[in-house]
């Protein structure tokens, strides 16, 4: 199992900053009649993808909890910093706000960016899922052992897509790597979409994804499930083997939340994770989620401040040992 520990003046840094996304200074502030126009959620990644669709789930509900019309756009690029650089630029009053996996809060190990990822206003985590091991219908393994044993055979690296450089389907792909002890190629991408259409056309040989994305391609035999990262077998795909069976210590289960701008009051942070919390917790979407094979959330922000200082540090440790740089 692999053991996450973390030193260093930076994460000092970041607990610290956690901790003031929770309190907020009395002398701010707190404005009464929020929201009084429409609210924008910035997704910063291509259409389609889940990070894509549980907002728009949401924000279907989201005008009717908070009288004003909600408003889902895309901002794609550099792996989601495009989108959130846009936002941490936005006024901090809770009109425009950003839709983040776990690997955004530690995007500056990874690239030269002009904000700091950890001074967001945690708002809500929507859902979470684990990520799960696609396979080319061309590759000779049916499930992860025999995968691994191909693999380790195998005198070519196989080719495991992604997402783009640093995130949770990269970081995931580094975690089996090293684990596992075998060496492949990784081939990022600009979003989930266009990689796994190359996985399904075969020109790459395997990806991290969600059951989200992924369940129409595997139900159509278009892609084979070869294992999950979470740590009990899926209950729609019960014959796959999770990772850890093979590899123990093995897990990865990512989600995706919402975020403020660094500085927005705790006043409006709270209205909005209220009112995300009470939109999970309606029938319809929570069915809609969960037949995505995802697990309904809607977090307070506390709790998703704890899980990203969690995250951060397992996320990290794999950052540094396994000298993960985006070229």
């Amino acid at each position: 199992m692999v053991v996450l520990t973390i030193t260093g003046f930076r994460w000092v840094s970041v607990l610290f900053t956690l901790c003031a996304l929770c309190v907020q200074t009395a002398s701010w502030a707190q404005p009464t009649d929020f929201p009084n126009r429409p609210i924008t959620i910035v997704v910063p990644f291509p259409p389609g993808g889940t990070a894509d669709m549980l907002p728009r789930l949401v924000a279907e509900k989201l005008p009717e909890l908070l009288g004003q019309p909600v408003v889902v756009t895309n901002r794609p690029g550099a792996a989601g910093m495009l989108g959130a650089e846009f936002v941490s630029r936005a006024s901090p009053d809770g009109y425009t706000l950003l839709v983040v996996p776990p690997h955004f809060f530690i995007s500056d190990l990874l690239y030269k960016i002009s904000f700091e990822p950890t001074k967001f206003m945690p708002v809500s985590i929507l859902a979470s899922y684990p990520n799960v091991l696609l396979g080319s219908n061309k590759l000779p393994a049916q499930d992860i052992a025999q995968l691994l044993t191909f693999a380790r055979s195998n005198p070519k690296p196989l080719n495991i897509a992604s997402a783009g450089s640093g995130t949770s389907q990269h970081l995931t792909a580094e975690l089996l790597k090293e684990m596992a002890k075998v060496d492949m190629m990784h081939v990022p991408y600009k979003g989930s979409s266009p990689a796994m259409n190359d996985l399904i056309a075969g020109h790459v040989d395997l990806m991290f994804d969600n059951l989200i994305a992924a369940t129409p391609y595997i139900q159509s035999g278009k892609l084979r499930l070869l294992a999950v990262g979470s740590s009990s077998r899926s209950k729609l795909f019960p014959n796959t083997p999770a990772i850890h069976e093979v590899l123990p210590g093995f897990e990865s289960v990512t989600w995706m939340g919402v975020v403020a701008p660094p500085g927005t009051p705790a006043a409006v942070v709270e209205k909005l994770s209220q009112a995300i919390s009470a939109a999970m917790k309606t029938p319809k979407i929570r069915k809609q989620i969960e037949d995505l094979q995802a697990e309904p959330l809607g977090s307070t922000s506390t709790a998703m401040a704890d899980t990203i200082r969690k995250d951060g540090l397992r996320w990290s440790q794999l950052i540094r040992s396994a000298k993960i740089t985006v070229d």
